[in-house]
């Protein structure tokens, strides 16, 4: 089999895989030498990168991937937006972050983190096919662990899990949490008086900060030591 007629029969597989495809995996198929397909491999690579093709051939999770060209992403953003309801929604990505960086990790391990209750968008992860069950806790319930699966790795450009940002570089500087706290503080004393406001009260808050210009919103819930509600929004 000639260079240009394995590269094409390569190009043809991937081009039908909606899965990352491995050297060996294509070497079998074509019934070749998984030393010449993995050259091929690495030629389509760089020919499509040198050529500005609409795609780019990316190693991806342990293989080989067909992937749209990042110059083009804000039109096939626009493009996809237009019929996906797939989307994933603020919970579930709260989810699957916790579940990421945490696994293996139980539904109630994801709903202390977050907490709410998790168990709907644990739900449409598992659905979608972003988390998987990879086994059971060894305690008092056997609750199912979640972890990751390779269409996450897929979807978010990752070769292995161990490529995720690491996670302290998204916590908020110290002057930041301070501002947060105190900001916080003062409007549950806003909204009791004088009364003291045990912190155990906020049961949900939600707080986006960006230590760039110090713009804090806040958004907090929960029940005081009265039973009356707490909401606070800023």
């Amino acid at each position: 089999m000639s260079t240009d007629e394995l590269k094409n029969k390569v190009e043809s597989l991937l081009f039908v895989s909606d899965e990352p495809v491995t050297a060996l995996t294509l070497a079998t198929i074509l019934k070749s030498d998984i030393s010449a397909v993995s050259t091929c491999l690495e030629d389509l690579k760089d020919e499509y990168e040198s050529q500005s093709r609409g795609f780019q051939l990316r190693e991806i999770a342990g293989g080989w991937r067909l992937y749209s060209n990042p110059s083009y992403h804000e039109l096939i953003e626009e493009y996809i937006l237009s019929w996906d309801t797939r989307k994933l929604s603020q919970a579930a990505l709260e989810a699957l972050a916790v579940i990421a960086y945490r696994q293996p990790v139980t539904r109630n391990g994801v709903n202390a983190v977050r907490g709410v209750n998790s168990e709907a968008v644990i739900g449409s992860l598992l659905e979608k096919g972003l988390i998987r069950d990879v086994g059971r806790e060894k305690a008092l319930g056997n609750a199912i662990l979640y972890g990751t699966t390779t269409t996450f790795l897929e979807k978010f450009g990752l070769s292995d899990i161990n490529e995720l940002p690491p996670i302290e570089q998204f916590e908020p500087r110290n002057e930041t949490e301070e501002a947060i706290r105190d900001r916080l503080d003062a409007n549950l004393d806003r909204l009791h008086g004088d009364d003291e406001v045990d912190d155990g009260a906020i049961e949900r808050a939600y707080i986006e900060a960006d230590d760039n210009d110090g713009d804090i919103s806040i958004e907090a819930e929960g029940i005081d030591e009265e039973g009356n509600d707490i909401e606070v929004i800023e």
